[in-house]
């Protein structure tokens, strides 16, 4: 049951700004914004404009930062995307600009929000308190993907005027991050660890958001602190069934710390659309997973495929395998939510084919998670929450920030080993001997493997500084049969570029220097 409510109107109101009436020859209220002299009076405005906030949270365009790594592909060649992939991009390009632009948006509702709520008159302050802590958090969490993006950014703490945006500077990111921590940890002290409605942030959402913010930071300890307060919580456990996590079934289960609600025909999202294989009403493969995902993969034993002693086979790759590749990836011979079965083998005969339209999938691969036969019918119309933190995001945190500041203790193994270890996945358990080298590796497989296609892996291989050696070059898919012989799909005219000495950071963009001429650009650009 989906109990948190978005409303147009509420929107309409934070963008513009509570607009004022104005006194004319008949004495109106306007009827195209919300005025603050009817809005800021009761309760239920405060929950609805504070609804209207959690509109910022991402959504389905975190899809697309996993088509910028190396685990996925832009389907499309000539999406944003995809040229950011062949590092074809530059500060005028418009997904640069339009994260930047909906991030502010939202920190302005934030902050206009947090201006405006004191207004209200009511017995419980109670509510008041709560609902302003929910929205510092949505306000920390768009700061957090801001710093990581792009650096040193704007740091703003209340709404501005025209004409002071056109002075801003950008804030060292150390201070951002100082900020986001701050934040975080003082809206957590007033936030319930459970909320009637669901989808409402927690104390729980706030305390996992500081761990990812300080990871992002390089802060190991303070990450490793405020992960531990996530798990000290009790409430949060591991969904036994990581095949069913990303189903309507399963939403709000005990595994999801936050995430975006969408209800169909209501608040609705087309991630089946999106991604869902070209086979599936039409839609558009438009981010594709990776060999290099696929290969990430164990076998069921724990072995690498590429150890010889593995009992990988060329011939039948997928058998044996970490159950999570099934669960992540359409592979050959899985049904189809259409009940149809999956080959994007070229020449297969079926729509799923490499070589069969634009639209299908280039690699071989589809993204499986969020792709459910509920939104079949009306593929645009999935009203399947968006999981923008779990559980098992904590626990692989937690053993990272650990790992990285060289206090390695068995609790490392336990929560590294709890992921492993879900009832549907069950790999053996990692050794309790290892070095911090060789537990580096393996927690940052974890994240590849079981954070798959959940918009995280870009934003981790550029704080790890791997981008530059795992990003570039040639973008390969399935090995199918040809003629008797095994060939490797290599999506053709197609280089992924990372230029080191620019990339790592996103430009400013164009626009927002040319309005404001006290913009810096980052190096490079």
């Amino acid at each position: 049951m989906k109990n948190l409510k978005y409303t147009s109107w509420a929107i309409m109101m934070l963008i513009t700004g509570m607009m004022g009436c104005r006194e004319d020859l008949l004495t109106t209220v306007p009827n195209d914004r919300l005025s603050s002299e009817i809005f800021w009076k009761t309760e239920k405005d405060a929950i609805f404009a504070a609804n209207a906030v959690y509109t910022y949270l991402d959504s389905v365009n975190i899809f697309y930062f996993d088509g910028m790594s190396d685990i996925a592909h832009n389907n499309s060649v000539t999406s944003p995307e995809a040229l950011i992939e062949r590092g074809q991009f530059d500060p005028t390009y418009e997904r640069i600009r339009t994260e930047w632009t909906k991030s502010y948006a939202g920190i302005r509702a934030a902050n206009v929000y947090l201006e405006k709520v004191d207004e209200v008159q009511t017995n419980n302050k109670e509510i008041i308190t709560r609902l302003k802590s929910e929205v510092r958090v949505i306000r920390a969490y768009l700061y957090i993907k801001l710093a990581a993006l792009y650096g040193d950014v704007p740091l703003l703490e209340k709404s501005i005027t025209l004409e002071e945006s056109r002075n801003l500077v950008r804030t060292p990111v150390a201070q951002v991050w100082d900020f986001i921590y701050k934040e975080l940890g003082e809206a957590a002290t007033t936030l319930p660890v459970t909320q009637t409605d669901k989808g409402r942030v927690t104390k729980g959402a706030a305390l996992a958001l500081n761990a990812r913010g300080m990871l992002y930071a390089g802060r190991y300890e303070l990450a490793a602190q405020e992960s531990k307060k996530v798990i000290d919580l009790n409430i949060y456990k591991l969904y036994p069934s990581y095949a069913k996590l990303f189903s309507y079934a399963a939403e709000g289960n005990e595994e999801v710390i936050l995430d975006k609600q969408f209800v169909k025909n209501n608040y609705s999202t087309n991630v089946f659309q999106l991604f869902g294989p070209w086979s599936q009403r039409n839609s558009n493969s438009a981010v594709v997973p990776t060999r290099s995902l696929v290969d990430s993969y164990p076998m069921s034993n724990g072995k690498k495929i590429s150890d010889p002693t593995s009992g990988y086979s060329i011939a039948e790759p997928y058998k044996n395998r970490d159950p999570r590749l099934g669960y992540t990836v359409f592979i050959k011979g899985d049904k189809l939510p259409d009940g149809t079965i999956y080959n994007s083998d070229p020449g297969s005969g079926t729509s799923d084919a490499i070589d069969f339209s634009w639209f299908a999938t280039s690699t071989g691969y589809n993204m499986k998670k969020y792709i459910n036969p509920e939104d079949l019918e009306q593929p645009a119309n999935s009203g399947i929450n968006i999981i923008l933190m779990r559980y098992a995001d904590v626990l692989l945190m937690y053993a990272e920030s650990k790992i990285e500041s060289n206090s390695i203790d068995l609790t490392v193994y336990d929560a590294i080993n709890q992921v492993r270890q879900r009832a549907d996945v069950n790999l053996p358990p990692i050794s309790s001997t290892l070095s911090q080298t060789e537990l580096r590796e393996i927690v940052r497989n974890e994240r590849k493997t079981e954070l798959a296609m959940e918009g995280l892996r870009y934003f981790d291989i550029r704080r790890w500084k791997l981008s530059e050696s795992i990003i570039p070059g040639r973008v390969y898919g399935i090995t199918y049969m040809k003629n008797g012989v095994p060939t490797l799909i290599e999506v053709p005219a197609f280089e992924k570029v990372f230029n080191k000495n620019r990339d790592y950071l996103w430009p400013i963009p164009q626009r927002e220097m040319e309005l404001n001429a006290r913009l810096t650009q980052n190096q490079n650009w």
